[in-house]
């Protein structure tokens, strides 16, 4: 399998370093982070979508806004056509239709606003998730971090409980259906209620995308945690479960340095790791 590393939108927030850790100015960028892995016998997956095609043409539009003005105030999201999960997978070559599945960490709008481009796609992700999102949308994280109207029209939903064997001591979720073996689902809830990572084997050992278990690459590799305010402070605010999210990401703190020649761990915004993951340099 060949993966691809994508950036699905870029957000850029007032804070700068206090959100990225590098950024000089007033504003910070941070990335979402998806893959794309080619596939001989299962076609294209992705892993999440990022914004799509309508987030950018009309984001806003009633009824139901596909992103909520406050979030994209917050975030200070910048919406372009060209880094749409569809038009870097035109760009590649491909056809938006020869994406097969799509494997979702997690349907906040910044991670499942591609779905629409996709609609031949499977999608796969936690059941706990799909049931938090679809569920009474109360308070003002929930209102705003799952938008129906981004995935309203999806019909072809595959969801997982957590199950299978035991990924380095993680629970996981075998056998997706119509993907192959090398491809789990993690349970990491804690920053929603069904987050998951996404596990691939491939040449080399275990990639493992992370989503927003963790923000910041100071959270992995390193005994002690290090994370900017900004991001620090973002996480808090959208966790549905403080205890579950902190002794996950710890886990994984764990896993990255006990197990670090066999599994790679990268997380959806963190715009360094993206770039080095362009460059062939996962830490």
């Amino acid at each position: 399998m060949r993966i691809h590393h994508l950036n699905c939108g870029t957000d850029c927030p007032l804070g700068g370093r206090l959100f990225d850790g590098v950024s000089k100015g007033l504003t910070g960028r941070l990335v979402c982070h998806c893959l794309l892995i080619e596939s001989d016998q299962h076609g294209l997956i992705l892993v999440d979508t990022g914004y799509g095609l309508q987030d950018v043409a009309c984001p806003h539009a009633p009824p139901s806004a596909r992103i909520t003005r406050t979030m994209r105030t917050i975030l200070n999201i910048r919406l372009r056509e060209e880094e749409t999960a569809c038009r870097q997978v035109e760009r590649l070559g491909y056809r938006c239709e020869d994406v097969q599945h799509i494997v979702l960490t997690h349907l906040d709008f910044d991670h499942a606003g591609g779905l629409d481009d996709f609609p031949q796609a499977r999608i796969h992700l936690m059941g706990a998730e799909y049931d938090a999102a679809i569920g009474p949308r109360h308070g003002f994280v929930t209102r705003n971090r799952y938008r129906p109207a981004q995935w309203g029209t999806a019909d072809r939903w595959r969801r997982y409980g957590a199950r299978g064997e035991k990924w380095f001591g993680f629970g996981a979720v075998r056998d997706l259906e119509g993907l192959p073996p090398e491809i789990l689902l993690v349970p990491l809830p804690g920053h929603t209620w069904g987050h998951a990572g996404v596990a691939i084997h491939r040449a080399g050992g275990w990639l493992l995308h992370a989503g927003d278990a963790y923000f910041y690459r100071g959270e992995m590799r390193e005994a002690t945690r290090r994370c900017p305010a900004g991001s620090r402070a973002y996480q808090m605010m959208m966790e549905v479960d403080r205890k579950a999210r902190l002794e996950n990401q710890q886990r994984l703190r764990h896993l990255s340095i006990a197990h670090h020649d066999d599994v790679r761990i990268l997380c959806a915004h963190d715009r360094t790791e993206f770039d080095r993951a362009i460059e062939g340099r996962l830490l």
